[in-house]
């Protein structure tokens, strides 16, 4: 099968692009021929397709950068016009689509269709139906008021950044789209990372409930035969960015109430110095900030931790980082939130917790300090069970290329 996979980055930048490139590397490994697009980003990796690749608001130049910037924020002439060349070039059977709105917008779409090409889209996020892609508000609570169709609220809501203007154009993006290139029309089939995701789309925009559709989770690159060894001394472990969706404050609130529990913090954003100031200011000796880790120092402490802690505050839908857990038999601590409660299967996992409540969190927390040693390892081989039987390489596979098929089939009925 020929398959052209679709993103906005061609580079490691989160968990989608992870996807992206990892499924491209898993249909190469298993025979298929796999042509990328994506946009020019300096930090891009190298690819044989880079010549199709149009600029991106980075990497554009001249006098009416500004100008175009805001152009192809609703529509990529440059996009449409590389993506054309490059399907007269490799004629793919499929395109399996990630991330494009606001980026490579639904111009590709139009392109696509014109060379009958079928659409998978995996919703990573809810761009579909939330303008700011998160369900949150400026204020970072919850909200669900534009309802898939009044999406003024997020101009009221300030839901980009907490800015009018921004949170306006992205109102406006999704105006545009769903009246010229609605996504029922221009896709043949979804797949959704979670089954919490799959009814927030199919709630907001019924009109999805007539593609085809499938859940499937994330995948785990390796899976470990058995539980790694846990650190001499025992510590828990957030990894993520340091944003105010993620919850971090529930951590470092819960921890100041249990000074004789370690936490290790890894990761970056806009809320570190704050974060680490309220810590200092508390006189918290058991949490540490360790920045921003990856590849092998990543995984060691992924492996060695006693447990991840997920304390999200959005509707985090299937966390690259409890899949690395569970494949290295770490349990997970997660929020009562989102997609978390499918794949944090209490009392066998790992444990929940009602998301923001640091008291709920510190009561998981003793659950998980109270399991004798025989209880917490049945707890770390039913997180390698639940990551075998969901995240595999085999199982991902063949469920994604038995959908692909079924959405070829359905876009092409009289050819079988």
């Amino acid at each position: 099968m020929k398959i052209l996979s679709i993103d906005v980055y061609h580079y490691l930048r989160g968990g989608a692009e992870t996807v992206f490139l990892n499924t491209s590397q898993l249909l190469e490994e298993h025979g298929h021929s796999v042509s990328r697009f994506a946009l020019k980003w300096d930090e891009n990796m190298p690819s044989p397709y880079s010549r199709y690749f149009p600029e991106s608001k980075d990497t554009r130049k001249g006098p009416f950068r500004a100008l175009k910037n805001i152009v192809t924020y609703f529509y990529h002439f440059e996009a449409a016009r590389k993506l054309d060349r490059l399907l007269r070039d490799e004629r793919p059977d499929l395109a399996h689509v990630h991330l494009i709105w606001g980026q490579l917008t639904p111009s590709i779409l139009r392109v696509l269709r014109r060379h009958k090409v079928p659409v998978v889209l995996t919703a990573h996020d809810y761009r579909i139906v939330c303008p700011a892609y998160a369900f949150r508000n400026g204020r970072g609570e919850i909200c669900e008021k534009c309802h898939g169709t009044n999406f003024w609220h997020c101009i009221g809501g300030n839901c980009c950044r907490g800015s009018k203007p921004l949170s306006s154009m992205m109102a406006a993006e999704q105006y545009f789209r769903n009246t010229f290139f609605h996504p029922a029309k221009m896709l043949n089939g979804i797949i959704y990372v979670s089954d919490f995701c799959r009814n927030k789309h199919e709630q907001y925009m019924p009109r999805l409930r007539e593609l085809p559709a499938m859940r499937l989770y994330n995948m785990a690159m390796n899976i470990l035969p058995e539980p790694a060894p846990r650190a001499a001394e025992p510590f828990y472990l957030f990894l993520g960015r340091l944003s105010q969706e993620k919850g971090i404050e529930t951590i470092i609130d819960a921890f100041s109430r249990m000074p004789y529990l370690r936490v290790k913090i890894a990761g970056r954003g806009p809320l570190e110095a704050e974060l680490k100031k309220k810590a200092e200011s508390l006189g918290l000796t058991n949490v540490e900030f360790l920045g921003f880790k990856s590849g092998a120092e990543l995984q060691q402490l992924t492996a060695e931790a006693k447990a991840l802690i997920l304390p999200s505050r959005w509707y985090e839908n299937n966390p690259m980082t409890v899949i690395e857990a569970y494949s290295a038999g770490t349990p997970a601590i997660g929020a009562e939130i989102g997609g978390i409660p499918e794949i944090v299967v209490d009392g066998r996992t790992g444990f929940r917790f009602e998301s923001g409540d640091p008291d709920s969190l510190v009561e998981a927390l003793n659950k998980m300090e109270t399991l004798d040693p025989e209880e917490y390892g049945r707890m770390q081989h039913a997180a390698l069970d639940f990551a075998r039987e969901n995240f595999s390489l085999d199982q991902y596979y063949q469920r994604l290329i038995g959908f692909y098929q079924r959405v070829i089939d359905a876009s092409h009925p009289t050819c079988h």
